[in-house]
C-alpha cells in the first residue's frame, strides 16, 4: 500500500492566501528557470519575501526538465513553511495513477524516457523522493479560491467541481480518477462508442505514436477520448475541455484527435481566474518553431493579455515546458520559452528572464 493510499484525502477547494501573490505556470523540471524567477521576484531560498508576498504553483511541476525532484523539493518546503500554495496538475495526476507518460520515466524505477532514448539527462527520483512527492501530491487541492482570484491547472469548469460531491470529497484522487473512468465505460458500451474506436484502432494503431506517419482524423477514437474525458471530472479541472478536432495533431508522443476548448471565453465569473496548461507563446517565432501542431487558443491575444469577456482570465503558462527541445539544439541557450509568474492584485506578468510587463 503506497502512501497516497493511507494520507489524509485533500481539500477539492481550499482556501487561496490573503497576501499579494506571485502566480508561476507550469515549471516542468526547469529548475534553473525557477531559481531564476525567485530570484527576479525577490524570494530567498527559503521563500522568505521582503515585503511578505507568496508564491502560488498551477501545477505540473515536473516532467521534461532536467531536475523534476528539485522543483518538487522546494514546492514541498516552502509549502510546509507555509510560504507556497501549488494545485493538482495533469502531470501530478499521472504520478499518482502510476501512468508512464511522455516525459516522466524519471520518477518510475523503470525509465520508459531511458529506454526510448528520450530525456536521457533527467535527474531520476529516488525512492525516497517518490514517496514525498506522492504524499506531496496526494495533498494538493483542484483549486485555491478567494474573494477577489481563483487558481486552477487546467479549467475552472463550474459542472465538474460540482461533482466532488459529499461521498467523492473523502476519497483520494486515484479512486476518483477509477470510478470515473469505469463510469465512462460503461456509458461508452451503451453508446457504442468503444465500438467505432476499437474498429480505428485495428487498422491505424501501428501508426498513431508515429510522428512521420500520415493519419486521417479518426472521428470514432475522437468521440470516445472526448467521452471519457468530459465525464471524469478530475480530468476535466486537470487537463480541460476537449472536443473533436477539426484534424488530427502530434501531441505528448501521439496523434490526436481533440482539441482543447477555451473554456476561458465564457468565463463569466467576476473573480479572476489564473491558470496554466495551455502553452501560451511568449512571442509568434517561439510558436513556430516550437508548436505541435494544435490550434492556437490564444492566436488573437497577445501574450499580456487578459482573456474572456470579463478579461480577468489569464493562463500563465509560457512554454518552459519545451526547453528541453531548445536545449538539444543550443545547449547554452538563448532561451525563446520562459516561465512566467502573474503578481496579483498588481496585475503584472514577470519572465524568468527579467521582463516585466504590464497586463492589458
Amino acid at each position: 500500500m503506497t502512501s497516497s493510499d493511507t494520507s489524509p484525502a485533500a481539500p477539492k477547494i481550499a482556501p487561496l492566501y490573503d497576501e499579494r501573490l506571485d502566480v508561476v505556470g507550469d515549471v516542468h523540471g526547469e529548475f534553473e528557470a525557477l531559481a531564476r524567477l525567485l530570484q527576479v521576484l525577490g524570494y530567498d531560498a527559503d521563500g522568505v519575501h521582503p515585503t511578505g508576498r507568496r508564491l502560488v504553483f498551477v501545477g505540473d511541476l515536473g516532467d521534461r526538465g532536467p531536475d523534476s525532484p528539485a522543483v518538487y523539493d522546494l514546492a514541498m518546503r516552502w509549502q510546509a513553511a507555509g510560504r507556497a500554495q501549488s494545485v493538482l496538475g495533469n502531470h501530478e495526476l499521472n504520478l499518482l495513477r502510476g501512468a508512464p507518460k511522455d516525459g516522466n520515466g524519471w520518477f518510475f524505477e523503470r525509465d520508459h524516457d531511458r529506454e526510448r532514448g528520450r530525456f536521457a539527462t533527467a535527474r531520476r527520483a529516488s525512492a525516497d523522493d517518490r514517496e514525498r512527492i506522492r504524499r506531496f501530491a496526494a495533498s494538493l487541492p483542484v483549486a485555491l479560491e478567494r474573494d477577489d482570484l481563483r487558481v486552477v491547472h487546467a479549467a475552472w469548469h463550474e459542472p465538474s467541481l460540482e461533482r466532488f460531491d459529499a461521498e467523492l470529497a473523502a476519497g483520494r484522487y486515484e479512486s476518483i480518477y477509477r470510478s470515473f473512468a469505469n463510469e465512462a465505460e460503461r456509458i461508452e458500451a451503451r453508446a457504442r462508442l468503444a465500438a467505432a474506436a476499437e474498429r480505428e484502432e485495428a487498422e491505424f494503431g501501428h501508426l498513431l505514436t508515429n510522428p512521420d506517419a500520415e493519419v486521417p482524423l479518426l472521428t470514432g477514437i475522437g468521440a470516445c477520448d472526448v467521452h471519457y474525458q468530459m465525464s471524469n471530472p478530475l480530468r476535466v479541472v486537470t487537463s480541460g475541455i476537449e472536443q473533436l478536432a477539426a484534424q488530427p495533431f502530434w501531441a505528448s508522443g501521439k496523434w490526436r484527435m481533440v482539441d482543447r476548448v477555451p473554456w476561458w471565453q465564457d468565463y463569466a465569473a467576476a473573480q479572476a481566474v489564473v491558470f496554466g496548461h495551455y502553452w501560451r507563446w511568449p512571442d509568434p517565432p517561439t510558436r513556430g518553431r516550437y508548436s505541435k501542431g494544435n490550434p492556437d487558443p490564444f492566436a488573437e491575444a497577445a501574450p499580456d493579455e487578459w482573456l474572456g469577456p470579463r478579461r480577468n482570465a489569464f493562463c500563465t503558462d509560457y512554454s518552459v515546458g519545451v526547453r528541453y527541445a531548445e536545449r538539444a539544439e543550443r545547449p547554452d541557450g538563448p532561451w525563446l520559452t520562459r516561465l512566467g509568474a502573474v503578481q496579483w492584485p498588481e496585475g503584472r506578468l514577470v519572465y524568468d528572464d527579467g521582463r516585466v510587463l504590464e497586463l492589458r
